[in-house]
C-alpha cells in the first residue's frame, strides 16, 4: 500500500459528519478515512447535529453537548451548539476546542465550505497552520448572508495555500474562486466504491425488498429536502410517466412537498422514504430504473448519489446547471441524459427513453458503472489529496529559502 501520507498531521473542520446526511458530511468522513489508510493522523472538527444520542437534524432542534468519538482511526470531535441564529450556529466551546487540536500538533488545516461557523472561528486565530479550503459550492440563496460574509471569505482564502474545487466546471461561475484564481487545483470528490460494485448480502435482500413493495418502473431521488434539489419538478414530471417514485432524505420541505404531490394526483405513487440506513440505500440504487436528479441551482455543485447510482449501475438523469460539476459527473448519453433546468416536461421525455427505447438503459448502465470506477475512487481522491498538500508545502518552502538566501547574500 502507498505510503504516501506518512506521519502527515491534518485537521479537517467540517459542518456536520455522518450519520448526519449530506453530500459535504459524506465526503469528509470518506477522505478523513481514506488519508488516514494511507498514513496521515487525521481529526475532524464538526458541529454536534445531535440534541440527543437518538436523534439528528442539520436544523436546530435544542442545545447539543461536545463529545469526542472515534470513526475507525479518526478522531471526531463533535462541538456542542447552543443556538442557531439566522442559520449561525452558536458554539462558545468551539475556540477552545480548536486551540486544543491544533496543540495537539497539526501540518494541514483542511477547511470544507460553506461553513461560516469555522470560517469566522478561524478569522480568530491569528497563526494558522498552511491552510487548505475545499470550495462545495458558492452562498447562492442566502444573498444577504453572503454579502456579510464576503469579506471574511475574501480574508480566509487570501490566507489558504490551494482553494480546491470539486470540478473545473464549477470555477468559471464562481465569483470567489475567480478572484484567487492562481491558487485554486481541482480535487474530485470520491467514494468508497465496495459496497456498491460488490452488494452484500442485505444489500441484495434490501434490493429484492424494494422490487417487491416498489410499482415498475422505480424512480429515485435521494438528498435532503430542501429549495434547490428539483423536488416539486419531479413530482410534476411524475404526472407524465409510469411508476413509483421513491424520494429518500428528510427536510424542511417535506411537508410542502406532500401537499404538492395531493395537488397533483400522485399522492399515491410517491414513497417518502426517509433516511434510509446504508444497505437499504444501496438496495433502492439497484432496484430503481433511475435516479432523477432534477436540481435547480448551483447550491448543487457535484452530487455525490449520482456517483453512488452510477457504481450501482444506476442510469441518472440530471440538470444542464450553468456553472456546475453536476453535469459533468453524469454525462448526458454516457452515464445518463441530461434535460434543462426546471422543466419537468424534458424530465419526463427522458425518463420514459429509458423504458420505451431498447437497449438504452443497459447500456447507459454499463457506462456508468465504468465511470464510476474509472474517475471517482476514494482511493485516488485521498491520494491526490495529500500530494496537493505535499505541493504546496514544498513550494512554501523553496519559496522561505529563497527569500532567506536573498535576505542572507545583502
Amino acid at each position: 500500500m502507498s505510503r504516501v501520507g506518512t506521519g502527515l498531521r491534518v485537521l479537517h473542520l467540517g459542518k456536520f459528519y455522518p450519520p448526519a446526511s449530506g453530500g459535504m458530511e459524506a465526503h469528509v468522513q470518506t477522505l478523513a478515512r481514506a488519508q488516514a489508510a494511507l498514513g496521515a493522523r487525521v481529526e475532524v472538527l464538526c458541529i454536534n447535529h445531535a440534541a440527543s444520542e437518538q436523534g439528528f437534524s442539520h436544523e436546530f432542534h435544542g442545545r447539543s453537548p461536545t463529545r469526542e468519538e472515534w470513526d475507525g482511526p479518526v478522531r471526531v470531535i463533535r462541538v456542542g451548539r447552543w443556538a442557531s441564529v439566522l442559520r449561525m450556529d452558536v458554539m462558545p466551546e468551539l475556540p477552545r476546542e480548536l486551540v486544543s487540536a491544533l496543540a495537539r500538533g497539526v501540518d494541514v488545516v483542511h477547511l470544507h465550505t460553506p461553513n461560516p461557523t469555522m470560517l469566522l472561528a478561524l478569522e480568530a486565530v491569528p497563526w494558522l497552520p498552511p491552510l487548505f479550503i475545499t470550495h462545495h459550492s458558492d452562498i447562492i440563496r442566502q444573498r444577504v448572508a453572503g454579502a456579510l460574509f464576503r469579506p471574511f471569505e475574501w480574508v480566509l482564502y487570501g490566507r489558504a495555500r490551494r482553494l480546491l474545487a470539486t470540478s473545473s466546471a464549477y470555477v468559471s461561475g464562481s465569483p470567489l474562486l475567480l478572484r484567487f484564481r492562481e491558487k485554486v487545483r481541482e480535487l474530485p470528490l470520491g467514494i468508497e466504491l465496495a459496497p456498491y460494485l460488490t452488494p452484500s448480502p442485505a444489500v441484495l435482500e434490501a434490493e429484492a425488498r424494494w422490487r417487491s413493495e416498489q410499482s415498475s418502473p422505480l424512480w429515485l431521488m435521494v438528498g435532503r429536502l430542501v429549495y434547490y434539489k428539483g423536488l416539486f419538478t419531479a413530482l410534476e414530471a411524475l404526472t407524465r410517466v409510469p411508476g413509483q417514485l421513491m424520494v429518500v432524505g428528510v427536510g424542511p420541505l417535506e411537508q410542502e412537498a406532500k401537499a404538492r404531490a395531493r395537488k397533483l394526483g400522485v399522492e399515491g405513487r410517491v414513497t417518502w422514504a426517509g433516511y434510509l440506513p446504508p444497505e437499504a440505500l444501496v438496495g433502492a440504487y439497484r432496484a430503481a430504473t433511475a435516479l432523477w436528479f432534477p436540481s435547480n441551482a448551483r447550491s448543487e455543485a457535484y452530487g455525490l448519489s449520482q456517483i453512488e447510482a452510477m457504481a450501482s449501475g444506476l442510469p441518472v438523469i440530471n440538470t444542464a446547471i450553468p456553472h456546475s460539476g453536476v453535469p459533468w459527473v453524469s454525462l448526458h448519453g454516457e452515464t445518463g441524459l441530461t434535460v434543462p433546468v426546471d422543466d419537468a416536461e424534458a424530465l419526463a421525455r427522458a425518463a420514459r427513453r429509458l423504458v420505451e427505447e431498447p437497449g438504452l438503459a443497459e447500456r447507459l448502465s454499463a457506462g456508468a458503472r465504468a465511470r464510476a470506477v474509472a474517475q471517482f475512487r476514494h482511493d485516488v481522491m485521498a491520494e491526490r489529496s495529500l500530494s496537493l498538500y505535499a505541493d504546496a508545502l514544498r513550494a512554501s518552502h523553496a519559496s522561505r529559502s529563497r527569500a532567506a538566501s536573498v535576505e542572507g547574500s545583502s
